[in-house]
C-alpha cells in the first residue's frame, strides 16, 4: 500500500490524481502532517509526501531503521514539477515509484541513486536474493574497477560492466556459501525445482521435512527454490500445498500423461497404479528439462510405517529471454514505458542500424549491440534467437509494433519452446497516421503492404479487391518506391471501382517525426508520384467524410444515411 500525505490544497489536488489513477494501491492519511507521516510509515510499503523535501527529511529521519525494511519515500513539490526519490530508492522501490508518479503527474522524476544516475543496474534490484558486499561491489562497478562475473548457474542478467577477472566478484550460484568473501556479492537465481509425490493425507511436516533434509546443507532454502512440481491429481493435496506456502513458492502441476513420457532413473509401479505415471517426483522435476541433482528420496517415519512422501531435486538453468520490442513510429514520447524497461533489461540488443540509433541513449552501459542494415531481417531474427538460446536476455527491436510488418514473425518462426518470448506492443504507423488525420479508422479497417518483395502481387491484388468489395477502410504500407512505382496506382484503381472519386484519402509522411507532413485529399485527386516509402496512405470507405479538413469514419452506417438524406 502507498500512503499519501498532503498539507495544502495544491498538494491535495495532486494527491487526488494519484487516488483516481491507483484506487487499489493508495491510502490517504489526513490529520496533522507529523502524525500522518508516522502512521503511514508504520503501515505502508511506500509513501508519497506532497511536502517540501526538507520537511519530509525532518519527519522521516527519526523513523528510519534499516534500508532493507524501511518504506520507500517519494517527495512531490507543491508545484507538482518534481517527484523526488528520497528514501529507499532500491529496497523500498522509491526510484521506480518516483518514475511512475512523475509519469502520472507530468512531473520530472529525480533519482540520485548512484547506479541509476549512470545507468548501471543496482545489484539489489535484479529481482534475485542478494548477499555480501553490495555497496562495495556496486561502488567498484561505478568507479570502473575490474569486477569478475562467476556464473556457476547460467542466468539471463541485465548488462553489467563485468569481465572474467577482477578484484571484486559477482557470483551467481544456487549452492550454500558458508562465508561470502570480502569484495564479493552472491546472487541466488531461482534455479531449483523440487518434484514432490505424496500419498493421500501426507502430513505437511513429513513433506516439508523431506524437502529440507534432501536439500540439506548444499542448497539453502528457500533462496534458490523456484517451485514444487507434482502431478495434477495432487494439485490440492494439503501437505504439498501447505509446504509450498511455508516455503513461499508455487505448486506447478503436470498431467500424468506428460509425466509418463519423461525418462527417469527410478520408475515405480506404485505411482503408475495410483495416478497413471511410473514417476511423480523425478518426472515432475525433470519434465521441463534440467540436471537431476538428487534422485528420488523417500521420507522416513519415526513409527516405522511406510513413507508417505517422495521428492527429487533438479537444477533448471535460466531460460534465455527474447523480448520483441516495438519502438513506435519514431517520436520518443510514443515509445511505451514497457518498451523502455525491456531495452534497459536487455544484455544484448539486435536491430536495424537506424532503429538502434533512435534508442541508443536508453541502453545501459555494457549492452552488446548487434546491428545491421536494410534487407537483413531474417538474419537479425536468427541472431536474436541464437543469443537467447545461449541464456542471454535479448531485445529485438522493430519500428511501430514489432508484430506488424516487423520482426516478431521471423523471430518466432525461428524460436523453439526452450526460450521465453515476450512481446512488447508499440504504436503502429497506421495508428500514428490516423491520429494525425482525424478518425479514419473509426469502423472496420485493414492494413495492406504493397511491397511484393515477400508477397506475390497476385496475392496483394486479391486482398485489395476483397477490401474494396467489403467497403473497408484501407491503410497502405510501403506504398511506393523508386523500383515499385505502379503498385499504388493499380491499388487505387481497384478501390475506385467501388468508391466515389470524392472518397477522402489521408497521406502522412514520417508520422510523429520532426519532418512529419500530412494532408487530406480524395481518391480522384491523389497523385501517386507524391508518395514514397516513408508515407502511409489511408483510403476511406463509402461512409468516410472530410469534416473541417479531418478524415472521419463513423462507427455505424446510420450516420451515412442521415448525411445522404440531408444532401
Amino acid at each position: 500500500m502507498i500512503g499519501l500525505i498532503s498539507a495544502t490544497a495544491a498538494g491535495a489536488a495532486a494527491r487526488d490524481r494519484l487516488v483516481a489513477a491507483w484506487p487499489e494501491r493508495v491510502r490517504v492519511y489526513d490529520g496533522p502532517v507529523g502524525d500522518a507521516v508516522r502512521r503511514a510509515f508504520a503501515e505502508c510499503e511506500q509513501l508519497v509526501c506532497f511536502l517540501a523535501t526538507g520537511a519530509v527529511v525532518r519527519l522521516v529521519a527519526p523513523l528510519l531503521s534499516d534500508k532493507a525494511t524501511d518504506p520507500g519515500v517519494v517527495c512531490v513539490d507543491e508545484g507538482g514539477r518534481f517527484a523526488v526519490s528520497l528514501v529507499g530508492g532500491h529496497g523500498g522501490g522509491a526510484n521506480e515509484l518516483a518514475r511512475q508518479v512523475g509519469e502520472l503527474l507530468e512531473a520530472q522524476p529525480v533519482v540520485t541513486t548512484a547506479t541509476d544516475a549512470v545507468g548501471v543496474p543496482g545489484l539489489d534490484t535484479l529481482g534475485l536474493p542478494v548477499e555480501g558486499d553490495v555497496a562495495g561491489v556496486s561502488r567498484a562497478l561505478l568507479d570502473g574497477e575490474p569486477v569478475a562475473l562467476r556464473a556457476e548457474v547460467p542466468w539471463p542478467l541485465p548488462p553489467l560492466p563485468v569481465g572474467a577477472e577482477g578484484a571484486y566478484v559477482v557470483r551467481v550460484t544456487d549452492r550454500l556459501v558458508e562465508r561470502v568473501a570480502e569484495r564479493e556479492v552472491v546472487l541466488r537465481p531461482p534455479s531449483l525445482v523440487v518434484g514432490v509425490g505424496a500419498s493421500k493425507g501426507a502430513p505437511v511436516d513429513e513433506v516439508l521435512g523431506l524437502i529440507e533434509s534432501t536439500l540439506g546443507d548444499a542448497w539453502p532454502l528457500p533462496k534458490s527454490l523456484a517451485e514444487l512440481a507434482t502431478v495434477d491429481a495432487k494439485a490440492g493435496e494439503p501437505g504439498i500445498v501447505e509446504a509450498a506456502e511455508r516455503l513461499g513458492v508455487p505448486v506447478v502441476t503436470y498431467s500424468a500423461e506428460q509425466l509418463a513420457g519423461v525418462e527417469v532413473p527410478n520408475p515405480s509401479d506404485a505411482p503408475l497404479a495410483a495416478v497413471g505415471t511410473p514417476s511423480v517426483a523425478e518426472a515432475a522435476a525433470l519434465v521441463r528439462g534440467g540436471e537431476l541433482l538428487v534422485p528420488k528420496q523417500k521420507s522416513e517415519r519415526a513409527d516405522g510405517r511406510p513413507a508417505m512422501a517422495t521428492c527429487a531435486v533438479v537444477r533448471r538453468p535460466g531460460r534465455g529471454r527474447l523480448a520483441v520490442v516495438g519502438l513506435g513510429p519514431g517520436a520518443r514520447d510514443l515509445l511505451t514505458p514497457r518498451a523502455k524497461a525491456e531495452l534497459r533489461r536487455a544484455r544484448v540488443l539486435v536491430g536495424l542500424d537506424q532503429y538502434v540509433d533512435q534508442i541508443r541513449d536508453l541502453l545501459r552501459p555494457g549492452t552488446r549491440v548487434l546491428e545491421s542494415g536494410l534487407g537483413a531481417e531474417e538474419e537479425r531474427a536468427r541472431t536474436a534467437v541464437e543469443e537467447a538460446c545461449k541464456g542471454q536476455a535479448v531485445a529485438l527491436i522493430g519500428s511501430g509494433d514489432a508484430g506488424v510488418y516487423a520482426m516478431a514473425s521471423p523471430a518466432l518462426a525461428e524460436a523453439s519452446d526452450d526460450i521465453d518470448v515476450i512481446g512488447v506492443p508499440g504504436v503502429t504507423a497506421a495508428l500514428a497516421a490516423a491520429a494525425i488525420l482525424g478518425a479514419p479508422l473509426g469502423h472496420d479497417h485493414v492494413s495492406i503492404s504493397l511491397s511484393d518483395l515477400h508477397t506475390p502481387w497476385e496475392v496483394i491484388e486479391r486482398r485489395v479487391r476483397a477490401a474494396a468489395e467489403a467497403d473497408i477502410v484501407v491503410t497502405f504500407y510501403n506504398p511506393r518506391s523508386r523500383g515499385r512505382d505502379w503498385q499504388l496506382p493499380k491499388a487505387l484503381t481497384i478501390l475506385a471501382e467501388h468508391r466515389k472519386p470524392t472518397t477522402p484519402v489521408g497521406v502522412v509522411r514520417n508520422a510523429s517525426r520532426p519532418d512529419e507532413s500530412s494532408r487530406v485529399t480524395t481518391l480522384g485527386a491523389l497523385d501517386p508520384a507524391t508518395v514514397d516509402m516513408m508515407t502511409v496512405v489511408t483510403v476511406g470507405n463509402t461512409a468516410t467524410r472530410d469534416i473541417a479538413g479531418r478524415m472521419v469514419t463513423p462507427r455505424g452506417y446510420r450516420w451515412q444515411a442521415s448525411q445522404e438524406g440531408a444532401e
